[in-house]
């Protein structure tokens, strides 16, 4: 019995409970919330409730699956394209915050030490205001009778307001703008700490600035690049505030159709088969950082 006891004692105490906790916050706040919308997936809608899995005939336990919904969802069209229209966007989103967020880290890594600190925080600026309430200011902005559209016709640039909002232009914007510090962040971690040694060694050897960039300085920020773009990546597929007020209905992201059979269909069997299947569609990319991650500790 005190064995017992002192192997409780020295479980809950030390490295055990250290390694316990983050364990016991995934179980709780991850994996079992998984498995109840993967069972509801796989359960029937009844009037007002989900059709319980396990029957019972002559005593013995009998579980029922019902896997119409995802039958539906591969043979249906319209989800067919709205999670390739999602993995597009989010796509693109990365591709451009990668595009606009990489010279900006890079500038920041090479900035003087005494206004790093400034920029870093004009970087996280942002997120001091609701997002919300940004989102709905680039609402005012780029409807017809918004401010750019006003600038731009008292400039005589344009004789009529261009459309720009409820199009894939106003959800790029939204969506770019939304994300863009989560990839300039883990740059600039990464590019803060790369060696000059190597770039002098090059310059040495005669390379040229823009050769040594690309041989030297993107390869070993490879890590910051990984990192920064399943940051954007993962929640831009499964985004729904930016495309409801600022896509409009050309552009559906599968967030929206998630939302629609949740709240509007009331189908929650089909709403918990179309978010276990983004997640999976996420679970890749995912695979690939934590890939990218453990191969770069291998190499410290």
């Amino acid at each position: 019995m005190n064995k017992v006891t002192n192997y409780v004692r020295s479980f809950f105490s030390g490295r055990h409970a250290v390694i316990g906790v983050p364990y016991l916050w995934f179980l709780m706040l991850a994996l079992v919330p998984l498995l109840i919308v993967l069972k509801i997936s796989v359960s029937e809608m009844e009037s007002t409730s989900v059709s319980s899995m396990i029957s019972w005939s002559e005593g013995w336990p009998a579980i029922k699956l019902n896997f119409a919904s995802y039958v539906f969802i591969g043979s249906d069209e319209l989800y067919v394209q709205t999670y390739l229209s999602s993995l597009k966007y989010a796509l693109l989103t990365t591709v451009i915050c990668l595009s606009i967020g990489y010279p900006f880290a890079y500038f920041m890594a090479r900035s003087p030490k005494h206004l790093q600190p400034m920029l870093l925080m004009l970087i996280m600026l942002p997120f001091w205001t609701s997002f919300l309430l940004r989102i709905y200011a680039w609402k005012t902005l780029l409807v017809n009778n918004g401010v750019i559209n006003n600038v731009l016709m008292s400039l005589g640039v344009i004789d009529a307001p261009m459309e720009m909002m409820n199009t894939p232009f106003s959800l790029m914007v939204g969506m770019v703008y939304s994300y863009l510090p989560f990839m300039i962040l883990p740059l600039y971690a990464n590019l803060s700490k790369l060696d000059m040694r190597y770039l002098e060694a090059a310059a040495d050897l005669g390379t040229s600035p823009f050769k040594a960039f690309w041989l030297i300085t993107v390869p070993l920020s490879k890590a910051g690049i990984i990192a920064g773009s399943m940051l954007v990546f993962i929640p831009a597929v499964g985004e729904y505030v930016i495309p409801e007020l600022l896509g409009g209905p050309n552009t559906l992201m599968i967030g929206r159709v998630l939302w629609d059979e949740f709240f509007s269909n009331n189908d929650w069997p089909m709403a918990s088969a179309v978010a276990v299947v983004m997640i999976l569609l996420i679970l890749v990319p995912m695979g690939i950082y934590n890939k990218a991650q453990a191969e770069q500790m291998e190499g410290k």
